[in-house]
């Protein structure tokens, strides 16, 4: 993986690594000046004040301040939220998506309520995510930008992250096939999903979140929990009277909403697949990056739900055709 240039241009060997992002002490972007930042650090951070009470205080503040011809920080809660929402750093925005189910007949009587619900998912450009995680310079020297092969032990090749492993490896041969990719970084993204984390802690259970971390990091970084590991969304549950839990269209659209909301989170993920994208690296060093989807990590009913088996079957199985004909409605259950 050769440094390069933000603007893609390889660097000879040993060049330095480009001076630090860091802000310099006056420096107040995306706000105007120090007041507007302070401002919002104390409504935000402090306070936690809601849209209404800063509405509140927002007018009387312009009341004061008309009679010497002055005017507060923020015009509105609209200004506030559109320069929050301009900060370049930090987290990554999030999007919203609406699904619903779209085979609803007209019948009689009252319809099950997941076919009459408005299901929302939550998520976060992928892209953007893995661009924050490249940038945190608390990876620095633990962090693997090739493949690795540790034959320092006596014993032979030493197997100890990820990127020692022959699957990362094998990416790498992939991606050298293309000449336009040659000296890229190969930075591979993980998913794992967790229904107990929410409903457990506080009993939510309309939604579950999905979480994504890239394995170039080392395990001892892992293992502390530096922000390798980052929520990119989080994904409806459908919910339905017991008669309908284990109803074949219910179990069916349960199954689809999964990986329709799946899909469309990490398409967004394609073009940088086929394509490198530069990215700033833990040791201030641009690189192009190639990203890759590799692992997916959850419990058994996850697994099933995520593979489309039958609960109770074997998510790794290779299940042949004539297997299918004897079952009369397969059901994608995750309960």
């Amino acid at each position: 993986a050769r440094p390069c240039d933000a603007s893609g241009n390889f660097l000879p060997e040993g060049t330095p690594p480009f001076p630090s992002l860091a802000c310099t002490k006056n420096d107040w972007s995306s706000f105007n000046d120090r007041i507007q930042f302070e401002t919002v650090e104390f409504i935000f951070t402090h306070n936690q004040m809601s849209a209404g009470h800063f509405k509140t205080l927002n007018a009387l503040w312009m009341a004061i301040l008309a009679k010497h011809h002055d005017r507060p920080p923020f015009k509105n809660i609209k200004s506030l939220y559109k320069i929050v929402d301009s900060i370049p750093l930090g987290d990554a925005p999030w999007w919203e998506m609406t699904c619903s189910y779209t085979e609803v007949e007209q019948a009689m009587g009252l319809l099950p309520k997941w076919e009459t619900d408005k299901h929302h998912v939550w998520y976060r450009d992928p892209r953007a995510v893995v661009r924050n995680l490249l940038s945190n310079p608390d990876f620095d020297g633990e962090f693997d930008y090739t493949p690795i092969c540790d034959h320092t032990q006596t014993d032979g090749l030493h197997r100890r992250d990820f990127m020692s492993g022959d699957w990362a490896w094998n990416q790498a041969n992939i991606i050298t096939r293309d000449e336009k990719t040659h000296g890229s970084m190969f930075v591979l993204l993980i998913l794992r999903s967790d229904k107990t984390t929410v409903s457990v802690a506080i009993g939510q259970n309309e939604y579950y979140p999905l979480y994504t971390s890239i394995r170039n990091v080392h395990n001892n970084v892992r293992c502390v929990h530096q922000n390798t590991l980052v929520v990119i969304g989080f994904l409806a549950i459908p919910q339905s009277v017991r008669q309908h839990v284990n109803n074949p269209e219910f179990c069916k659209f349960k199954c689809e909403l999964f990986h329709t909301s799946i899909k469309v989170i990490l398409s967004l993920l394609k073009n940088t697949m086929e394509n490198y994208v530069v990215l700033w690296c833990p040791d201030d060093h641009f690189r192009h990056v190639i990203l890759g989807l590799g692992l997916f990590i959850g419990d058994y009913p996850e697994q099933a739900l995520a593979t489309s088996v039958v609960q109770g079957w074997c998510p790794k199985q290779v299940i042949y055709s004539w297997v299918y004909s004897h079952i009369t409605h397969p059901c994608y259950s995750d309960v």
